[in-house]
């Protein structure tokens, strides 16, 4: 098939051919006597070849004739006015008509042979076998080169062959098709500026070309969103076939098909959850050295297309399936018979414009092409000239297409839609841009893209609106059951009201009901068919619409039916006016009894007091808590006792009103002060009670006093109860009054405990400007002074602790007693004086048993830099261990442990220090050399027996090593050599030595038997001695004995 100057050629038969001439609207069958492999038509002639031979025809009449027929095995012809341009290996033959070549067109060896030729208006581009491209220009006698050669292989990367050529009407650009190595078509479409030297190119694959973005942005962020939709669509494809319009040079088009196959995309559709794509695109584009590639629009080829055979503004022209046509008949030429097997669809630019003359088809085409750069001065001024309404309203539809509202504006003032042009400024409140455009559509009658934009931006909301205003009322409702609930009964309402008018009112009914609207749109609806109104509300069973049955029936007179149907709906209201109105007042107090309705007994109320029936009135009043109504009865009537059980059930403007009664009358004050209590007016109150002496209701009313209450009445409460020797209750007001030092004073004097509560009322916060800070901590302090005289030491401490003074707040934790707190008060604290207190409290707790308090102990004095209480503290250690446990290889070691905290302390007097230190060495000499001599023992027993009698003679060793334990030592050593003379002698030295101790306090029972019966002596020490020796000692010392020392109870400060 073949398309050009307006004629277009289809081949249906291997040897007929179906033309058509557009310019005048006429088409033919040519049949030939040949097999058709291609064909070339232009306006004057018709011509065809089989790759042995060439044969023109030419207009005869109203058929084609055949003027010539020569052999010639070129494969490709083109055909420019009287000449023929055949290939043969290294040049080009230029021939006439009649076949003879009156010039050739050479190409070297290295240029390859020519093997694809384009003609466009006067230009010839020829594309060789060795990816080489020259273009040539026909507009003279001869055809001359109009550039040199150019070798495409130094331009494309990876190229393997030249698979079409195309050029544009002024010879400025060629389009070029490759194939890539493999034998694939290239997914990219190059374009060659024979100008400016330089290659563009698209890839249909990426969406990416030379300068990045030339289909995807416009100028406007909607244009941005549209780019990338468009970008999508042409994602994996490749281009197929690609014409330059014959007569504007800035205008491109090509067909981009799938790379994928669609069956396969179809199969893969499940998998990856992608968008079903058309097969094939027809893309436009704007092609410029100033602005490169620009992409001016794109549609999907309909299905009854076949190819695209060319371009021509205001047209794309396609061929027909044969499938779609009937077969062609051998009638008359131009008959009815023959088929139209070439479609044409107009630009998108061009709708409704087809008929244009050539001054408006240029004007619209410098519009487009400014408006796709986004020149918006050049696109106006191309065309300020134009006055056609149909050119401004094609323009404004381009405006949906292409989302440029600000020139939709100015096409719709042309135009002069005004309707349009308002509804276009009150779409501009929408956030979205494709609503906006989308109203536009709607002004436009371009329905079906308004429906698609609204979807697109997901205003479900807006799409229910359109299908509602164009009558759509099926997909409206379904759309707003899915995606835009909020507008569902009113989308069920505006449906049932065109049902009605449309006189559907069965169908209109279900909808009000949908709707939620039936109590009121159903009986104005059946007002006229009361029959059917009667019979839809006894079926609906509805208390809305038994209720507005019974008042038509009421209107009507009809009062016994009214009352049922009142009945029916639970309107006692309605129920008890109707009754008072018959004269049934009884039967009206026995349904407002019945019922409680507080309507229905205000009603009766009003209707008894009519009747002067004070007693029924006020009662009827009380039920519909319309107390102020009673109230005012009562005082009417004088009944002051009913007043008063109003008044309390009332609001306060009533119980005020009421006790300003009782205060005139003069009589039973006490309910006046009550009332008045009630009432919220404390000082109004108070001063009657005063007044009055009432002193329980005061009692009842300074309990409810609070901070926001007049000081001078909580003061003058205060004085009242003191007098009345209630002295917590004026504590209590004082602290509500914020006289902090008397309510202190007075729980001293009266000897009352301080609570927490109290406390914590009594104490000002920080941010408080009540008091400076040094009073809030001068009266924190007076408050922790009397809880410390009150024995509240726990409280005491929180408050010394809130003063800042944490020194008074650890002597109060000390009183209290309380180990866990004191522990975590000087942990928390980190203060040199406390860490020192808290040490001193735990040493004196039974620290023995306890390591974790030993542990404190330690940390503590270390904490607080006491080395010489900590050296002191170790000393003590050392000393339980030999007296209780005898154990001085522990001593040893505490000792150890004190001496060197003695070294490292900072005592104020230099010789107390020196003098410790001096005492604190001798001892530990001494104990070590006594370890030292229980140790050799082992190894040399006379030896370290030797030692144990010199140790004897050191003075005062008593302070280091007890004399008793070194003479044990010696006893049990002769009681075990049997030399019990020697042991009975070392225990008649020990007990002169020591003669208020018993022998057996520090040598075993055992072995003082032994010793006495092997030399045949009375027992003179027994353990009963020995037991009371250890009562005396004890006592004597102040400390008790204890059984064991954990093992691990030492710890050395850096443990």
């Amino acid at each position: 098939a073949r398309f050009n100057q307006q004629v277009a050629a289809v081949q249906v038969a291997p040897n007929l051919l179906n033309l058509t001439t557009f310019s005048s609207g006429t088409q033919q069958a040519l049949r030939t006597n040949i097999h058709v492999k291609g064909t070339f038509v232009t306006k004057e002639t018709v011509t065809v070849w089989n790759g042995k031979s060439i044969t023109v025809f030419e207009p005869f009449g109203p058929s084609m004739k055949n003027t010539s027929s020569f052999p010639c095995d070129s494969p490709v012809v083109v055909v420019h006015e009287e000449n023929i341009y055949t290939v043969e290996p290294n040049r080009v033959q230029v021939r006439t008509l009649q076949g003879t070549v009156k010039q050739l067109l050479p190409f070297t060896e290295s240029e390859g042979n020519p093997c694809h030729l384009h003609i466009s208006g006067n230009f010839l581009v020829v594309g060789t076998d060795a990816a080489n491209v020259k273009i040539f220009d026909l507009s003279r006698r001869e055809a001359k080169p109009h550039c040199n050669t150019k070798n495409m292989t130094e331009l494309i990367p990876n190229l393997a062959s030249i698979a079409s050529v195309r050029c544009n009407s002024n010879g400025t650009n060629v389009s070029i098709l490759t194939n890539k190595a493999d034998g694939t078509p290239d997914s990219k479409i190059y374009f060659y500026d024979v100008e400016m030297d330089t290659l563009n190119y698209f890839d249909f694959e990426s969406g990416r070309s030379t300068n990045e973005g030339c289909s995807a942005t416009r100028g406007e962020d909607g244009d941005i969103e549209k780019g990338r939709s468009e970008m999508a669509e042409f994602l994996g494809r490749y281009p197929v076939s690609h014409f330059w319009d014959q007569n504007e040079p800035r205008l491109f088009v090509c067909e981009a098909a799938l790379t994928v196959p669609l069956p396969e995309q179809a199969a893969g559709k499940k998998t990856q959850n992608i968008e079903w794509k058309v097969e094939v695109l027809v893309v436009s584009f704007f092609s410029t050295q100033e602005h490169g590639l620009l992409l001016q629009d794109s549609f999907p080829k309909m299905a009854a297309h076949e190819a695209l055979l060319g371009l021509e503004v205001p047209y794309y022209y396609f061929s027909r399936k044969s499938g779609e046509t009937a077969n062609v008949s051998e009638g008359t030429p131009g008959s009815s018979s023959i088929p139209q097997m070439v479609a044409k669809r107009a630009l998108r630019d061009f709708v409704g414009l087809e008929d244009c003359d050539k001054t408006t088809r240029d004007a619209m085409l410098n519009f487009s092409f400014y408006l796709t750069i986004g020149d918006m001065d050049e696109a106006f001024k191309s065309i300020k000239l134009i006055k056609s309404e149909a050119v401004w309203e094609n323009m404004a539809r381009m405006c949906v297409k292409t989302r440029r509202l600000d020139v939709a504006r100015v096409c719709l003032g042309n135009m002069g839609h005004a309707r349009g042009a308002r509804a276009l400024r009150e779409a501009e409140q929408e956030p979205e841009l494709d609503a906006r455009v989308a109203m536009l559509a709607i002004q436009l009658g371009m329905l079906e893209d308004a429906e698609r934009l609204y979807t697109n931006c997901k205003r479900f909301d807006l799409l229910t609106k359109f299908y509602q205003a164009s009558g759509q009322w099926e997909k409206a409702i379904s759309t707003a059951e899915k995606s835009d609930r909020v507008h569902l009964r009113t989308t069920y309402y505006n449906y049932a009201k065109h049902l009605e008018a449309m006189g559907e009112q069965h169908l209109a009914l279900s909808h009000y009901e949908k709707s939620d609207t039936h109590r009121f749109e159903v009986p104005r609806m059946l007002l006229e068919d009361l029959q059917a109104l009667e019979i839809y509300v006894n079926k609906a069973k509805d208390k809305s619409l038994w209720k507005w049955w019974a008042q038509y029936l009421e209107s009507q007179a009809e009062m016994d039916s009214a009352l049922k149907y009142y009945e029916m709906a639970q309107d006692y209201l309605s129920l008890v006016r109707v009754q008072c109105y018959l004269g049934n007042i009884s039967k009206a107090s026995e349904i407002a009894n019945e019922t409680g309705n507080r309507a229905a007994s205000y009603h009766l109320a009003r209707q008894y007091e009519g009747r002067d029936n004070m007693k029924q009135a006020i009662h009827f009043y009380t039920r519909a808590q319309a107390y102020n109504n009673a109230i005012r009865l009562c005082k009417d009537n004088g009944l002051d006792d009913h007043l008063m059980n109003l008044a309390l059930l009332s609001s306060p403007e009533d119980m005020m009103e009421a006790g300003r009664y009782y205060e005139e009358k003069g009589q039973q004050m006490d309910r006046a002060v009550m009332l008045y209590h009630k009432a919220g007016h404390f000082s109004k109150a108070l001063e009657l009670a005063f007044a009055t002496q009432q002193f329980g209701a005061l009692q009842l009313i300074a309990e409810e006093l609070d901070e926001t209450s007049d000081p001078a009445l909580l003061a003058r409460c205060s004085d009242f109860f003191i007098e009345h020797k209630q002295f917590e209750k004026a504590v209590e007001l004082l602290v509500i009054a914020k006289k902090y030092y008397e309510a202190l004073q007075l729980c001293l004097d009266q000897n009352l405990t301080i609570t927490e509560e109290m406390a914590e009322k009594m104490t000002v916060s920080k941010d408080s400007k009540e008091l400076a800070e040094e009073m809030r901590r001068e009266l924190l302090e007076r408050i922790a002074d009397c809880c410390m005289r009150q024995g509240n030491y726990h409280l005491a401490t929180k408050k010394y602790t809130q003063a800042g003074n944490k020194l008074k707040a650890m002597r109060a934790l000390l009183k209290s007693g309380d180990t866990e707190k004191i522990v975590f008060f000087a942990g928390v604290s980190r203060q040199k004086e406390i860490y020192i207190m808290a040490a001193n409290y735990l040493q004196s707790l039974d620290w023995r048993k306890d390591p974790e308090i030993m542990k404190n102990i330690i940390s503590f004095y270390t904490k607080g830099r006491a080395m010489d209480l900590l050296a002191g503290f170790y000393e003590a250690c050392a000393q339980v261990e030999i007296d209780e446990y005898q154990n001085y290889e522990k001593a040893l070691g505490a000792l150890t442990e004190a001496y060197k905290c003695m070294s490292k302390a900072k005592m104020r007097s230099q010789n107390e220090q020196e003098e410790r230190l001096g005492r604190l060495q001798n001892k530990l000499a001494i104990v070590k050399r006594f370890v030292q001599v229980r140790r050799l023992y082992e190894e040399d027993a006379m030896e370290a027996i030797t030692q144990c009698q010199v140790l004897l003679e050191e003075p005062e060793l008593d302070l280091s090593v007890r004399i008793g334990d070194v003479y044990a030592f010696l006893v049990e050593h002769y009681a075990q050599q049997g030399s019990f003379q020697l042991a009975y002698q070392c225990m008649e030295e020990m007990h002169k030595k020591l003669p208020s101790t018993n022998v057996v306090y520090y040598i075993n029972q055992h072995t003082v038997d032994s010793v006495c019966k092997a030399l045949g002596l009375p027992l003179k020490w027994s353990s009963t001695t020995a037991a009371e020796q250890i009562e005396t000692n004890n006592t004597e010392d102040g400390e008790e004995v204890e059984e064991e020392v954990p093992e691990e109870s030492l710890h050395s400060p850096e443990d």
